[in-house]
């Protein structure tokens, strides 16, 4: 698989937690997602971003006790 200018920009960004990756498609917010699991969304941008690109999208619906 290539990488497009675009998707290289997102996967080097999807390295660091303190590194916003901006707007994600659902399938990266997916992987990033996996890749940050061990990561809280108070302290992981990359796991926030990911968890509200999916809440979005209609493909993560989260339990009360998470948006308290």
């Amino acid at each position: 698989m290539q990488l497009s200018e675009v998707n290289m920009r997102i996967a080097t960004a999807l390295m660091s937690c303190s590194i916003d990756p901006g707007p994600m498609e659902p399938y990266q917010a997916h992987a990033a997602m996996q890749l940050h699991l061990d990561c809280t969304v108070e302290e992981c941008r990359v796991r926030r971003r990911a968890r509200n690109t999916l809440v979005e999208a209609g493909r993560c619906v989260l339990d009360a006790r998470a948006t308290r």
